[in-house]
Parts: structure tokens; C-alpha cells; sequence
């Protein structure tokens, strides 16, 4: 398996993290009705919420990315590296959002989508 092939794997869990870190560092989790609770968070825990959904959103077009990337049969080490970065920010993302630094929450954002589109491109120029 290729490191981006690992990239999407660990991107993949990483909405569990950060609803992890909203559920268990808050009060009174109420795993009865997780939904209702989560949506009756606040300050960090609320946006620990909120970057578990972020990371949802995010997921479909990076995996996409690196698996049309493979097949179209583009070159590995950029896919590899694109994938990285966009592994990194997507953590980093997180604890920015946590963190309430909503600058630089945009920023590593935008790079990670950068580093996406940088897949389909990668993908274009091997046709």
C-alpha cells in the first residue's frame, strides 16, 4: 500500500478523533442521545464538534483524489506528497479549530484543499 493510500486511511479516522475530544473532555456525556448533545455543546468542545464535521466534509474528494490519481497511473511521489500535506493539514485544521484560531484555521484549510485539487491535476497531466 503507497504512503497516500496511509494518508487516506488516517484521514479517515480523523473525524473520530475530534468528536472523541468533544464527547469526552465535555460534562455530562449523554451517549443516550449523542446527537442532541453534541449540537448542545459550546465554546471548544463545540468546535472540536465542528471539526469532526469539517473533516467529514473534507474526506470524499481527497480519497477520490488519490484513487483516481493511482489509477490514471500519474506519477507516485506527488501523489505521495500531496497527500501528506494534506494529511497535515487536516490535522492541523483540527487543533486550530479547537484552538480557536480562525485565521489560521482558513489557511490550513485552503492548503488542504489546494493540496486536493493538486491531486486531480496530478491526475490530468499522467492522461
Amino acid at each position: 500500500m503507497t504512503f497516500a493510500y496511509w494518508c487516506v486511511v488516517l484521514t479517515a479516522f480523523l473525524p473520530v478523533v475530534w468528536v472523541g475530544v468533544a464527547k469526552f473532555g465535555a460534562e455530562e456525556y449523554d451517549n443516550e442521545c449523542p446527537r442532541y448533545y453534541l449540537d448542545r455543546l459550546s465554546g471548544w468542545a463545540q468546535r472540536a464538534n465542528w471539526a469532526q464535521l469539517n473533516a467529514y466534509e473534507a474526506f470524499p474528494p481527497f480519497a477520490a483524489g488519490v484513487i483516481i490519481a493511482h489509477l490514471t497511473g500519474a506519477a507516485q511521489l506527488p501523489i505521495d506528497i500531496l497527500a501528506g500535506i494534506f494529511l497535515l493539514c487536516r490535522i492541523a485544521h483540527g487543533a486550530v479549530y479547537i484552538g480557536n484560531y480562525p485565521s489560521i484555521r482558513s489557511l490550513v484549510w485552503s492548503a488542504g484543499f489546494l493540496a486536493t485539487i493538486g491531486l486531480y491535476i496530478t491526475a490530468g497531466w499522467s492522461t
